[in-house]
């Protein structure tokens, strides 16, 4: 793989991995427009996620969601974040898997929960049970479904962003190399 790719990136996984975080540092030392969905859904609509949540239900969020990343795509975003669901859908996973250079960024359930833990209010998914065991169990749900789209994988696990963005960049190839 390389950067030269035409394909934009995509970065996928359990939230808590980085994903909107190693977008940004991705973008700006690829020099590129980065789209991060749940950040545009949350514009677009002026209501947080878990309002888009609450108002919509799941799946009418995943529905926006499933639109934020066509338009990404066709807007011409380099560097995508995708909220942890989007692999849910399957047309989803195909876009992924065919138009784009998609990055599972792994983390264990335990970590996540230490990165979440000042947030679990802002994220519908954690509801339900100690953010430990949701997110186990979210990741047993979807881990087949995020190697099903990957092209690649790195652990995040005791790794800054700035270093899960420069592995992002090694496993894809660095233009500025």
């Amino acid at each position: 793989m390389s950067t030269s790719d035409p394909h934009p990136i995509a970065l996928v996984g359990l939230m808590g991995a980085g994903k909107s975080s190693v977008a940004r540092l991705l973008g700006t030392r690829l020099g590129v427009e980065v789209a991060d969905l749940d950040a545009m859904l949350e514009a677009e609509e002026g209501s947080s996620v878990v309002e888009l949540f609450r108002r919509h239900g799941e799946a009418g969020f995943r529905e926006r969601e499933s639109r934020a990343l066509e338009r990404s795509l066709a807007g011409g975003a380099r560097v995508v974040a995708c909220g942890g669901g989007i692999v849910l859908d399957r047309s989803n996973r195909e876009l992924l898997r065919t138009r784009f250079r998609t990055v599972w960024l792994e983390v264990s359930p335990e970590v996540a929960a230490a990165r979440m833990r000042s947030e679990i209010e802002t994220r519908p998914m954690l509801e339900g049970g100690p953010i430990r065991q949701r997110l186990t169990e979210l990741l047993r749900e979807r881990s087949a479904l995020y190697a099903e789209v990957a092209a690649a994988r790195i652990l995040t696990d005791g790794m800054p962003a700035a270093a899960v963005a420069a592995a992002v960049l090694d496993v894809l190839g660095d233009p500025s190399k």
